[in-house]
């Protein structure tokens, strides 16, 4: 990534405004996370759901804020280092695999990301064994009809994920509608 795109893509993710429309206290609370668990946040960046969540889980919480740009999450331990938040562990993630400990996460979050992977169905196949027996997937993503976001061409259809998620193992439980241009499904490994 260059350096003007990298600063562009900052701007992006971290402006103010998008609290309007990403409602990121909704999106937290909606988790309804608990003392002592432990999140992982796929495609972190620069961490505008980090604090959130590292706040929500304590200090006897954890979050593994995933990313696979090494610059970006440079930007992130940086924003740490000022929050003095100290249950966050940066990982530098691949494209096709988040490189989390196995059976360690309760939640596996992902927001505005999902569109993002080449081979989303193969990413998650792995992260399910990073997940813990009772352990919740959350994908959050552009719907069809919003006029924000990429261009439709690059979006995944709710139907789409959805597909992927049963082949890799997970199943629907609940879907928020609150946000007004993604979906919200939250997600749970079939037994």
């Amino acid at each position: 990534m260059t350096r003007s795109a990298l600063a562009a893509a900052l701007r992006r993710q971290l402006h103010p405004r998008r609290a309007r429309w990403q409602k990121p206290g909704a999106v937290v609370r909606a988790l309804g996370l608990r003392r002592g668990q432990v999140v992982a946040e796929i495609g972190a960046g620069p961490g505008y759901f980090t604090p959130r969540l590292a706040r929500a889980v304590g200090p006897s919480g954890h979050v593994y804020a995933v990313d696979p740009e090494a610059a970006v999450l440079a930007v992130l331990r940086g924003r740490l280092r000022r929050t003095r938040l100290r249950n966050v562990t940066p990982v530098l993630g691949r494209d096709d695999d988040a490189l989390l400990p196995p059976g360690r996460c309760d939640l596996a979050l992902l927001v505005n990301v999902y569109h993002h992977m080449r081979e989303g169905a193969a990413f998650l196949r792995r992260l399910v064994p990073t997940l813990t027996r009772d352990a919740r997937v959350v994908n959050i993503d552009w719907n069809e009809q919003s006029e924000w976001g990429p261009p439709p061409r690059r979006r995944v259809p709710r139907v789409r994920f959805l597909r992927d998620a049963r082949r890799a193992g997970l199943r629907l439980i609940a879907e928020h509608r609150f946000l007004p241009h993604q979906y919200f499904l939250v997600l749970r490994r079939v037994r």
